[in-house]
Protein backbone atom coordinates (compact mmCIF):
# COMPACT_ATOMS: atom_id res chain seq x y z
CA UNK A 1 0.00 0.00 0.00
CA UNK A 2 1.31 3.17 -0.88
CA UNK A 3 1.45 6.67 1.47
CA UNK A 4 -0.64 9.12 0.73
CA UNK A 5 1.63 11.47 3.31
CA UNK A 6 5.32 10.79 4.66
CA UNK A 7 6.84 13.25 7.41
CA UNK A 8 10.80 12.70 8.02
CA UNK A 9 11.84 13.82 11.10
CA UNK A 10 10.13 16.90 11.57
CA UNK A 11 11.83 19.10 14.06
CA UNK A 12 9.92 22.89 15.35
CA UNK A 13 11.19 24.78 17.82
CA UNK A 14 9.45 27.59 19.57
CA UNK A 15 10.96 29.90 21.98
CA UNK A 16 12.11 27.86 25.11
CA UNK A 17 10.23 24.91 23.98
CA UNK A 18 10.71 22.06 20.77
CA UNK A 19 7.15 21.37 19.93
CA UNK A 20 8.13 18.15 17.75
CA UNK A 21 11.41 16.61 17.82
CA UNK A 22 12.69 14.34 14.90
CA UNK A 23 9.17 13.20 14.30
CA UNK A 24 8.26 10.65 11.80
CA UNK A 25 5.51 8.68 9.91
CA UNK A 26 3.71 7.22 7.02
CA UNK A 27 0.28 7.81 6.26
CA UNK A 28 -1.39 4.27 4.21
CA UNK A 29 -3.55 5.87 1.14
CA UNK A 30 -7.21 4.99 1.90
CA UNK A 31 -6.60 4.09 5.73
CA UNK A 32 -8.22 6.05 8.99
CA UNK A 33 -4.50 7.17 10.56
CA UNK A 34 -5.29 8.05 14.59
CA UNK A 35 -2.80 10.80 15.96
CA UNK A 36 -2.74 10.63 19.80
CA UNK A 37 -1.20 11.97 22.28
CA UNK A 38 -1.28 14.14 25.45
CA UNK A 39 -2.36 17.79 25.87
CA UNK A 40 0.39 20.02 24.53
CA UNK A 41 1.81 16.79 23.05
CA UNK A 42 2.77 18.31 19.83
CA UNK A 43 -0.24 16.84 17.57
CA UNK A 44 -1.76 20.08 16.25
CA UNK A 45 1.50 21.64 15.69
CA UNK A 46 2.30 18.80 12.92
CA UNK A 47 -1.01 19.13 11.97
CA UNK A 48 -0.46 22.91 11.17
CA UNK A 49 3.05 21.99 9.40
CA UNK A 50 0.84 19.21 7.03
CA UNK A 51 -1.34 22.25 6.27
CA UNK A 52 1.29 24.50 5.48
CA UNK A 53 -0.23 27.08 8.50
CA UNK A 54 3.39 27.04 9.95
CA UNK A 55 6.42 25.33 8.44
CA UNK A 56 8.77 22.72 10.05
CA UNK A 57 12.51 24.52 11.11
CA UNK A 58 13.75 20.92 9.36
CA UNK A 59 12.34 17.98 8.29
CA UNK A 60 10.71 17.04 4.66
CA UNK A 61 6.95 16.58 3.56
CA UNK A 62 5.87 14.22 1.09
CA UNK A 63 2.71 14.25 -0.69
CA UNK A 64 1.54 11.00 -2.82
CA UNK A 65 5.08 9.98 -3.42
CA UNK A 66 6.71 13.53 -3.77
CA UNK A 67 7.89 16.94 -2.00
CA UNK A 68 4.73 18.21 -1.04
CA UNK A 69 3.99 21.60 -2.73
CA UNK A 70 1.97 25.03 -1.71
CA UNK A 71 -1.03 23.57 -4.10
CA UNK A 72 -1.67 20.02 -2.36
CA UNK A 73 -3.61 22.35 0.56
CA UNK A 74 -5.66 22.13 -2.23
CA UNK A 75 -6.02 18.38 -2.26
CA UNK A 76 -6.36 18.72 1.98
CA UNK A 77 -9.66 19.41 3.79
CA UNK A 78 -9.10 20.61 7.79
CA UNK A 79 -11.54 20.84 10.27
CA UNK A 80 -8.98 21.80 13.25
CA UNK A 81 -10.87 21.60 16.87
CA UNK A 82 -10.89 25.59 17.24
CA UNK A 83 -13.76 26.38 15.82
CA UNK A 84 -14.86 29.10 14.12
CA UNK A 85 -17.91 30.46 12.34
CA UNK A 86 -19.30 34.19 11.56
CA UNK A 87 -22.08 34.42 14.10
CA UNK A 88 -23.96 37.03 12.30
CA UNK A 89 -24.22 35.03 9.01
CA UNK A 90 -27.22 32.84 7.79
CA UNK A 91 -25.84 29.19 7.76
CA UNK A 92 -26.65 28.25 4.03
CA UNK A 93 -24.90 31.76 3.40
CA UNK A 94 -21.71 31.28 5.58
CA UNK A 95 -21.76 27.52 3.93
CA UNK A 96 -22.07 28.46 0.44
CA UNK A 97 -19.15 31.24 1.20
CA UNK A 98 -16.81 28.83 2.43
CA UNK A 99 -17.93 26.04 -0.37
CA UNK A 100 -17.08 28.70 -3.05
CA UNK A 101 -13.61 29.16 -1.25
CA UNK A 102 -13.03 25.32 -2.26
CA UNK A 103 -13.18 25.77 -5.72
CA UNK A 104 -16.93 24.54 -6.63
CA UNK A 105 -19.38 27.08 -8.77
CA UNK A 106 -22.26 28.41 -6.85
CA UNK A 107 -24.65 26.38 -8.60
CA UNK A 108 -22.61 23.22 -7.90
CA UNK A 109 -22.14 24.57 -3.90
CA UNK A 110 -25.28 25.36 -3.55
CA UNK A 111 -26.74 21.60 -4.87
CA UNK A 112 -23.97 19.86 -2.92
CA UNK A 113 -24.40 21.53 0.39
CA UNK A 114 -28.17 20.84 0.26
CA UNK A 115 -27.64 16.80 -0.16
CA UNK A 116 -25.52 17.39 2.88
CA UNK A 117 -27.79 19.31 4.85
CA UNK A 118 -30.69 17.22 4.45
CA UNK A 119 -28.37 14.28 5.09
CA UNK A 120 -27.37 15.53 8.55
CA UNK A 121 -30.79 16.88 9.55
CA UNK A 122 -30.18 20.70 9.09
CA UNK A 123 -31.90 21.58 5.64
CA UNK A 124 -34.38 23.77 7.87
CA UNK A 125 -31.51 25.85 9.42
CA UNK A 126 -30.72 27.64 6.48
CA UNK A 127 -31.70 30.82 6.48
CA UNK A 128 -31.02 30.89 9.78
CA UNK A 129 -27.81 32.94 12.04
CA UNK A 130 -25.22 30.97 13.01
CA UNK A 131 -25.17 32.49 16.42
CA UNK A 132 -29.32 30.23 16.54
CA UNK A 133 -27.18 26.86 16.31
CA UNK A 134 -26.03 24.71 19.09
CA UNK A 135 -22.52 23.97 19.32
CA UNK A 136 -22.77 20.36 17.51
CA UNK A 137 -25.27 22.01 14.28
CA UNK A 138 -22.52 24.29 13.95
CA UNK A 139 -19.71 21.48 14.08
CA UNK A 140 -22.16 19.57 11.38
CA UNK A 141 -22.11 22.58 9.47
CA UNK A 142 -18.15 23.04 9.42
CA UNK A 143 -17.91 18.76 8.83
CA UNK A 144 -19.95 19.78 5.86
CA UNK A 145 -18.11 22.37 4.43
CA UNK A 146 -14.64 20.59 5.08
CA UNK A 147 -15.34 17.63 2.99
CA UNK A 148 -17.77 19.15 0.13
CA UNK A 149 -14.81 19.28 -2.28
CA UNK A 150 -13.68 15.48 -1.71
CA UNK A 151 -10.14 16.14 -0.89
CA UNK A 152 -7.97 13.27 -1.20
CA UNK A 153 -6.75 14.04 2.38
CA UNK A 154 -9.27 15.19 5.42
CA UNK A 155 -7.38 15.97 8.80
CA UNK A 156 -9.57 15.92 12.12
CA UNK A 157 -8.77 17.45 14.90
CA UNK A 158 -11.33 16.34 17.95
CA UNK A 159 -14.20 16.16 15.56
CA UNK A 160 -16.67 14.26 17.86
CA UNK A 161 -16.28 16.84 20.42
CA UNK A 162 -19.88 18.25 21.72
CA UNK A 163 -21.44 15.38 19.72
CA UNK A 164 -24.33 13.40 21.71
CA UNK A 165 -23.70 10.02 20.94
CA UNK A 166 -25.96 9.31 18.21
CA UNK A 167 -24.58 12.50 16.34
CA UNK A 168 -21.35 11.07 16.83
CA UNK A 169 -22.16 7.53 15.65
CA UNK A 170 -23.36 9.80 12.22
CA UNK A 171 -20.20 11.22 12.28
CA UNK A 172 -18.34 8.09 12.62
CA UNK A 173 -20.24 6.48 9.75
CA UNK A 174 -19.69 9.35 6.90
CA UNK A 175 -15.94 9.45 8.10
CA UNK A 176 -15.99 5.74 7.18
CA UNK A 177 -18.05 6.00 4.28
CA UNK A 178 -15.43 9.42 2.93
CA UNK A 179 -12.62 6.32 3.59
CA UNK A 180 -14.63 3.67 1.75
CA UNK A 181 -15.00 6.18 -1.09
CA UNK A 182 -11.14 6.74 -1.48
CA UNK A 183 -10.56 9.45 1.04
CA UNK A 184 -7.13 8.87 3.46
CA UNK A 185 -8.30 10.43 7.28
CA UNK A 186 -6.27 11.69 9.88
CA UNK A 187 -8.04 11.60 13.09
CA UNK A 188 -6.69 13.24 16.13
CA UNK A 189 -8.47 12.86 19.15
CA UNK A 190 -8.74 11.52 23.20
CA UNK A 191 -11.57 8.95 22.81
CA UNK A 192 -9.59 5.98 22.68
CA UNK A 193 -12.89 4.01 22.04
CA UNK A 194 -13.02 6.18 18.46
CA UNK A 195 -9.66 5.05 17.50
CA UNK A 196 -10.59 1.16 18.11
CA UNK A 197 -13.56 1.72 15.92
CA UNK A 198 -12.21 3.90 13.04
CA UNK A 199 -8.50 3.61 13.15
CA UNK A 200 -6.40 1.08 11.11
CA UNK A 201 -3.09 2.67 12.28
CA UNK A 202 -2.03 5.06 14.50
CA UNK A 203 0.63 7.42 15.56
CA UNK A 204 1.31 8.29 19.54
CA UNK A 205 3.49 11.55 20.22
CA UNK A 206 4.46 12.55 23.71
CA UNK A 207 6.84 15.27 24.82
CA UNK A 208 7.40 16.18 20.76
CA UNK A 209 8.48 13.00 20.22
CA UNK A 210 6.72 9.76 18.02
CA UNK A 211 6.71 7.10 21.38
CA UNK A 212 4.37 4.32 19.49
CA UNK A 213 3.35 4.09 15.74
CA UNK A 214 1.64 1.07 13.55
CA UNK A 215 -1.06 -0.81 12.85
CA UNK A 216 -4.57 -1.26 15.92
CA UNK A 217 -4.57 -4.64 15.69
CA UNK A 218 -0.95 -5.34 15.98
CA UNK A 219 -0.04 -2.96 18.36
CA UNK A 220 -2.89 -4.37 20.75
CA UNK A 221 -1.75 -7.66 20.25
CA UNK A 222 2.27 -6.90 20.85
CA UNK A 223 1.52 -5.40 24.19
CA UNK A 224 -0.87 -8.23 25.26
CA UNK A 225 0.32 -10.91 27.47
CA UNK A 226 -0.74 -14.58 26.48
CA UNK A 227 -3.97 -14.05 28.63
CA UNK A 228 -7.27 -15.83 27.14
CA UNK A 229 -10.39 -15.25 28.76
CA UNK A 230 -13.42 -17.60 28.58
CA UNK A 231 -16.95 -17.57 29.05
CA UNK A 232 -18.92 -20.43 29.76
CA UNK A 233 -21.94 -22.03 32.34
CA UNK A 234 -20.88 -24.09 34.73
CA UNK A 235 -18.71 -24.75 37.83
CA UNK A 236 -15.59 -22.31 37.67
CA UNK A 237 -14.24 -24.34 40.60
CA UNK A 238 -13.98 -27.62 38.89
CA UNK A 239 -12.77 -25.31 35.51
CA UNK A 240 -9.81 -24.38 37.84
CA UNK A 241 -8.97 -27.58 38.68
CA UNK A 242 -9.01 -29.17 35.01
CA UNK A 243 -6.73 -26.40 34.29
CA UNK A 244 -4.42 -26.56 36.73
CA UNK A 245 -0.95 -27.23 35.39
CA UNK A 246 -1.30 -25.40 32.22
CA UNK A 247 -3.14 -21.93 33.57
CA UNK A 248 -3.32 -19.79 36.24
CA UNK A 249 -6.90 -18.68 36.76
CA UNK A 250 -8.43 -15.33 37.84
CA UNK A 251 -12.10 -14.40 37.65
CA UNK A 252 -13.20 -11.88 35.79
CA UNK A 253 -16.80 -9.97 35.57
CA UNK A 254 -19.08 -10.13 33.02
CA UNK A 255 -18.34 -8.04 30.15
CA UNK A 256 -22.45 -7.28 29.73
CA UNK A 257 -25.16 -6.22 32.49
CA UNK A 258 -27.13 -8.97 31.18
CA UNK A 259 -24.70 -11.57 31.08
CA UNK A 260 -24.01 -10.80 35.23
CA UNK A 261 -26.80 -14.12 36.31
CA UNK A 262 -26.15 -16.09 33.81
CA UNK A 263 -22.40 -16.47 32.64
CA UNK A 264 -19.45 -17.00 34.44
CA UNK A 265 -16.02 -15.79 33.07
CA UNK A 266 -12.07 -16.53 33.73
CA UNK A 267 -9.06 -15.20 32.79
CA UNK A 268 -6.55 -17.78 32.04
CA UNK A 269 -2.89 -17.67 31.88
CA UNK A 270 -0.64 -20.58 30.28
CA UNK A 271 2.31 -21.51 32.74
CA UNK A 272 4.57 -21.87 30.11
CA UNK A 273 4.99 -20.98 26.60
CA UNK A 274 3.68 -23.51 23.18
CA UNK A 275 1.09 -24.92 25.27
CA UNK A 276 -1.45 -25.46 22.68
CA UNK A 277 -4.78 -23.39 22.29
CA UNK A 278 -6.40 -26.96 21.57
CA UNK A 279 -5.25 -28.34 24.67
CA UNK A 280 -6.87 -25.28 26.42
CA UNK A 281 -10.44 -25.56 24.65
CA UNK A 282 -10.09 -29.29 24.84
CA UNK A 283 -10.24 -28.97 29.13
CA UNK A 284 -12.54 -26.25 29.33
CA UNK A 285 -14.76 -28.48 26.89
CA UNK A 286 -14.80 -31.23 28.59
CA UNK A 287 -15.44 -29.20 31.95
CA UNK A 288 -18.15 -26.48 31.57
CA UNK A 289 -20.20 -25.39 28.65
CA UNK A 290 -18.08 -23.00 26.53
CA UNK A 291 -19.89 -19.48 25.35
CA UNK A 292 -16.71 -17.79 24.42
CA UNK A 293 -13.04 -17.92 24.02
CA UNK A 294 -10.66 -15.85 22.92
CA UNK A 295 -7.43 -13.84 23.52
CA UNK A 296 -7.85 -11.01 25.82
CA UNK A 297 -5.57 -8.14 24.37
CA UNK A 298 -5.56 -4.66 26.63
CA UNK A 299 -7.75 -2.02 25.16
CA UNK A 300 -5.69 1.04 23.44
CA UNK A 301 -6.68 2.95 26.87
CA UNK A 302 -4.90 0.93 28.81
CA UNK A 303 -2.06 1.14 25.87
CA UNK A 304 -1.76 4.83 25.72
CA UNK A 305 -1.62 5.33 29.41
CA UNK A 306 1.00 2.39 29.55
CA UNK A 307 2.88 3.74 26.67
CA UNK A 308 2.83 7.73 28.07
CA UNK A 309 3.68 6.69 31.51
CA UNK A 310 6.76 4.61 29.99
CA UNK A 311 7.92 7.73 27.89
CA UNK A 312 7.63 9.81 30.98
CA UNK A 313 9.62 7.36 32.99
CA UNK A 314 6.86 6.43 35.43
CA UNK A 315 6.46 2.82 36.56
CA UNK A 316 3.86 0.94 34.94
CA UNK A 317 0.70 0.01 37.66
Amino acid sequence: MSNILSARDIVKQYAGHRALDDVSLSVPEGSVYGLLGPNGAGKTTLIRIINRITAPDSGTLEFNGRPMRADDIYRIGYLPEERGLYKKMKVGEQALYLTRLKGLSRADARAQLEKWFRKFGIMGWWDRKIDELSKGMAQKVQFIVTVIHRPRLLIFDEPFSGFDPINAQLLRDEILNLRNEGATVIFSTHNMASVEEICDHITLINKSRNILTGPVDEIRHSWGTGTYRVDFTGDPAALAAALQGLCTTEEAAPEAAADAGRLRSLLLKPERDGIPVRELVGRINETVEIHGFRESVPSMNDIFIKAVEASNGSPEK
